[in-house]
């Protein structure tokens, strides 16, 4: 990737990588924009997120893991040298200069993740006000919203990422997701332990009365009491 160098790289080799990395911050720079900064900073003075820091906003960390993911760096070092690889470019990403290693690392441990869950949504509720994907086609012939619901192991390195263990050898998380087929955006996201079952996690999620839901049968709840049927047992799999 553009962000990463090595020594003893010949000069082309460093004009193009150079080169690259310019192109990319053009590019980085107009995804920023659907993130503003007033909205933006709304979200931090909310979550009090910025308690106690001395120089380094939530800004520059917001900015510096976009990065990481665009980039696919793989450790601090990477992020860090990468964005101080785009020289002047920096400004225009609404940053003075790239994060250093151990401040960044502080951030990401020490500050609320909900400032940057609240983002989420935010972000997502806007693109679908302007109907970002458009609208459907072709409408369904029922009334009732159409909803999927199912979940997703993403898996990580355990020498990286040990407290994600959840096998012997393997590690990962869990993506779960309620798709409103409406637009084909996620309603809902929660992200938690690999090991945490489908079913302990079908309350979690908001639901409309008369909403039908599509699933497999990993959601099923067979231990229900014949009394009174609970929320689980009302969502049957397609």
């Amino acid at each position: 990737m553009a962000n990463r160098s090595w020594a003893g790289a010949s000069p082309d080799a460093t004009h193009k990588e150079g080169k690259a990395i310019i192109q990319v911050a053009s590019l980085f720079n107009q995804l920023l924009q659907h993130f503003p900064r007033t909205e933006f900073g709304a979200l931090v003075k909310e979550n009090n997120a910025e308690r106690c820091a001395k120089g380094f906003g939530c800004w520059t960390q917001l900015v510096s893991m976009l990065f990481c993911q665009l980039a696919h760096a793989d450790s601090l070092r990477e992020i860090c040298n990468g964005l101080g690889c785009c020289l002047g470019k920096l400004v225009h990403l609404g940053i003075g200069k790239a994060p250093n290693k151990s401040t960044l690392s502080y951030a990401n441990e020490h500050r609320p993740a909900k400032l940057y869950e609240d983002l989420f949504y935010t972000a997502l509720q806007r693109f679908r006000d302007e109907e970002g994907l458009g609208p459907r086609k072709k409408k369904f012939r029922f009334k009732n919203q159409l909803l999927s619901l199912d979940s997703t192991t993403i898996s990580l390195c355990l020498k990286l990422f040990p407290w994600a263990k959840f096998r012997r050898a393997k590690g990962g998380v869990k993506a779960h997701v309620l798709l409103d087929h409406e637009d084909y955006l996620p309603r809902y996201v929660l992200i938690t332990e690999a090991k945490c079952s489908d079913l302990k996690m079908v309350d979690a999620f908001p639901l409309n009365p008369g909403s039908i839901v599509a699933m497999d049968r990993g959601y099923n709840d067979y231990g229900c009491s014949a009394s009174g049927p609970s929320r689980k047992s009302t969502l049957s799999p397609a």
